[in-house]
């Protein structure tokens, strides 16, 4: 139970670092970072195809073309960063606060587990799985893909 709350506390501080950070750099890097954590959060869920694709996709595919997108900008002087780290703060302060917050009240409340939700049927043959009974993941896999490509594309039109 410990290891759940480490990795729920290092999902929670990795996404709130992703948002706050000015650089994109380091916000691609800890976008990168809370994929990764939340691979591992899925894997422990017996959930290893969402985990696979997550740790694909999100963590692998998005960032580098994030990180390709970077290197087409240009720095922002510490003039302007000094600016946008300004209004990041000033949009984003509650943020913590919430965050806080609403992580005591989820320690304070009891709310049973049991969902009356019963486990899959195990089924061992990956097309099966893909095809039949994870086919909205695929989809999304799908378009995921092609919103990046069309997203690359669209940049090195100009």
């Amino acid at each position: 139970m410990t290891i759940h709350i480490i990795l729920f506390a290092a999902l929670v501080l990795t996404a709130v670092w992703t948002v706050m950070t000015t650089r994109l750099l380091r916000s691609v890097i800890g976008l990168a970072l809370t994929s990764v954590i939340l691979t591992i959060i899925m894997f422990m869920l017996d959930s290893p195809l969402a985990a696979v694709f997550e740790l694909s996709v999100c963590a692998g595919l998005i960032s580098a073309i994030f990180i390709s997108c970077i290197g087409l900008t240009q720095r922002l002087t510490e003039e302007q960063l000094a600016v946008r780290k300004k209004e990041r703060l000033s949009k984003f302060w509650l943020l913590p606060v919430i965050l806080v917050l609403a992580g005591i009240a989820m320690t304070q409340l009891h709310i049973p587990l049991d969902s009356g939700i019963t486990a899959a049927p195990a089924v061992t043959d990956v097309r099966n799985i893909l095809w039949n009974t994870r086919h909205l993941d695929l989809v999304g896999q799908i378009v995921i893909l092609l919103a990046g490509a069309f997203g690359v594309i669209t940049l090195f039109k100009e």
